[in-house]
């Protein structure tokens, strides 16, 4: 399998290929415990586009390099800035690289592809958001997280954060993690349901790599579809709004012919074929 074209040339995002269709996205500037420049939010974002409209890519598995997933805003700086920021006020500034940085995340949750986090050392204010933007989250042993934004003076509500993580833990204890600020182990996320395993660090990725091969054992439009529908149904106003898109989503799926296959594959004793997208 070749890398999905229009990739970024660059070694602050590494991607490799598992498998056929499975990648590895590793964001890879550790000696920072890879902290979000505008630099490597725009790779990202390049990264994440590429990916989304590849037809060869089933699952993606988003891991950071060294000891730290992600420690969150680059506060020292490389001397980047969001697009459109160059040469404007601190404000300007700050508010372009905030909604540049909110935008990746959103274009994380409607990728067309399953994104699983393999949180490996600290997870903390923008990374730890990072990892609430991905559809699913495994933990090493070493991991921490924490909604820490409030502990700067500036609201925890922030980066999606108010948004996910109450659809993840619940109200009540989204309050108390954002209210304080305090940073959590991979044990406790684990407890709460924010991770669903914690492995000995060094596994992480071969953790996540196992629910990534079950996912890409499934037809890829099936794959969008439910990721699709679920981030929709999650937000629908009623159940009925979510039956009308859930019908709607069967009926569509359902005219591939994948359905035919699968049917086909398990009276013949056989893994389907799928035909793809």
């Amino acid at each position: 399998m070749a890398l999905p074209a229009g990739m970024p040339d660059t070694d602050r995002v590494l991607i490799d290929e598992v498998d056929d269709d499975i990648l590895t996205v590793t964001l890879n500037r550790p000696d920072t415990r890879n902290a979000l420049s505008a630099s490597l939010i725009q790779d990202l974002h390049q990264t994440f586009e590429a990916i989304a409209y590849d037809r060869t890519t089933r699952v993606v598995i988003l891991t950071g390099a060294g000891k730290g997933f992600c420690s969150g805003a680059d506060t020292v700086g490389d001397g980047s800035s969001a697009p459109g920021a160059d040469g404007t006020g601190p404000t300007v500034t700050a508010f372009a690289y905030q909604e540049f940085l909110a935008a990746l995340h959103e274009r994380m949750t409607r990728s067309r592809k399953p994104i699983i986090a393999a949180v490996n050392g600290a997870a903390v204010g923008g990374g730890f958001s990072l990892s609430l933007a991905c559809d699913i989250r495994f933990a090493a042993e070493s991991a921490r997280f924490g909604a820490i934004f409030i502990t700067k003076g500036v609201s925890a509500c922030d980066m999606g954060t108010s948004y996910f993580l109450p659809r993840l833990v619940g109200a009540s204890r989204s309050m108390e993690l954002m209210l304080t600020g305090r940073i959590f182990d991979a044990a406790e996320a684990l407890d709460m349901g924010l991770v669903l395993d914690v492995v000995p660090d060094g596994q992480v990725v071969d953790r996540a790599l196992e629910t990534a091969r079950l996912i890409r054992a499934n037809a890829p439009l099936a794959t969008w579809m439910t990721k699709e529908t679920m981030w929709q149904s999650i937000d629908a106003p009623s159940l009925r709004h979510a039956l009308d898109l859930e019908n709607r989503t069967q009926i569509m799926c359902s005219g591939t012919g994948e359905i035919r296959e699968a049917f086909q594959a398990f009276n013949e004793g056989r893994t389907p074929s799928w035909r793809g997208l």
